[in-house]
């Protein structure tokens, strides 16, 4: 029973992390850490990083705190939650930075609809270059409207 029990701690600390995402990239970057995702909005990458990867280290701090409360004493719950942010970040890095930014060229052409209009909706996210007046804020919901543009 305790392996269903982790498996859907995991599960739904995966989906939840969309709202987290959703909610960091609004009211965080595009707010008081404008400055770190700033460069980020430039047409152009000055260098191979940008400060916006700073983002990385932010969401990986709780995951690994979470991942030692999680196997101290024992193996509990928060080992799992701990996963299922793990697994968001690593979806996060191959739809983010692979897929749409391209910053390494693994998957170039893509004929699927689904990965199309999230690239769709991130454009437009992008088309703002200031802080204010953004869309499309998630990372892997996206609109039924960005399927049909």
């Amino acid at each position: 029973m305790m392996v269903l029990v982790y498996i859907l701690a995991t599960i739904v600390t995966f989906l939840l992390m969309e709202i987290v995402t959703w909610c960091t990239h609004k009211y965080v970057m595009h707010g008081f850490l404008w400055y770190l995702h700033e460069d980020h909005h430039q047409p152009k990458y000055q260098g191979v990083f940008e400060k916006n990867d700073a983002f990385f280290v932010i969401f990986a701090i709780p995951s690994i705190a979470l991942f030692y409360f999680g196997i101290h004493p024992g193996l509990n719950l928060l080992f799992f939650v701990a996963l299922g942010i793990l697994f968001y970040g690593i979806a996060y890095f191959l739809v983010h930075d692979v897929l749409i930014h391209q910053r390494f060229k693994w998957f170039k052409y893509t004929k699927n609809k689904y990965l199309i209009g999230l690239r769709k909706a991130h454009k437009v996210h992008h088309k703002h270059l200031g802080k204010e007046q953004g869309e499309c804020f998630g990372m892997l919901y996206v609109p039924k409207k960005y399927f049909s543009m």
